[in-house]
């Protein structure tokens, strides 16, 4: 009876943050990308650790959760336009942006712009003046909406044209 309480309840905050939640007008052109970077299978090396606590239905989300997040929803248009939305919900934060490029200005995150971005790093790029955004599998490759038109997994960051860089992946 209680992981039935704690399950409507998580499905129930996960469901008013989809309702309350948009983007920008506009926010849903064409994604650019590269055909050339082979767009992977998916796979997962662990599992989602979520932690509720007794009469909190708060959630402290991490990587492989929020990776697991975005894969369980691999084929899904319903975010297409909507990836800082999708990131947001994948790692269940409390911080909004308006925008994936909002989300790389600003100081919520080190930027970095070298390196492999480690799991569950939110990755970015320049394709638009909303920018893209999406989650780092920590093998070069990433998660996020638009791969091919719907969430997918590609192998690499060059699956889009104008890689900005990486900030670690947060639940804040």
């Amino acid at each position: 009876m209680r992981f039935t309480k704690i399950t409507a309840a998580v499905v129930g905050l996960l469901g008013a943050a989809l309702i309350g939640t948009a983007a920008p007008a506009g926010a849903a052109g064409q994604e650019v990308f590269s055909p050339s970077v082979e767009v992977a299978q998916p796979w997962l090396e662990d599992t989602a650790s979520v932690s509720v606590a007794e009469g909190d239905v708060s959630i402290q989300q991490t990587a492989a959760g929020a990776i697991r997040w975005m894969s369980d929803r691999r084929g899904s248009t319903a975010y297409e336009g909507y990836c800082e939305r999708a990131v947001r919900l994948a790692w269940n934060r409390s911080t909004h942006h308006a925008s994936a490029i909002a989300h790389w200005r600003s100081s919520d995150g080190t930027r970095r712009t070298t390196g492999t971005p480690p799991k569950g790093a939110f990755v970015f790029w320049n394709t638009s003046q909303y920018g893209h955004v999406g989650i780092a599998d920590g093998n070069g490759g990433f998660w996020s909406t638009s791969v091919g038109g719907r969430i997918g997994h590609a192998s690499s960051v060059g699956y889009f044209r104008n890689y900005l860089g990486w900030k670690p992946g947060n639940s804040n």
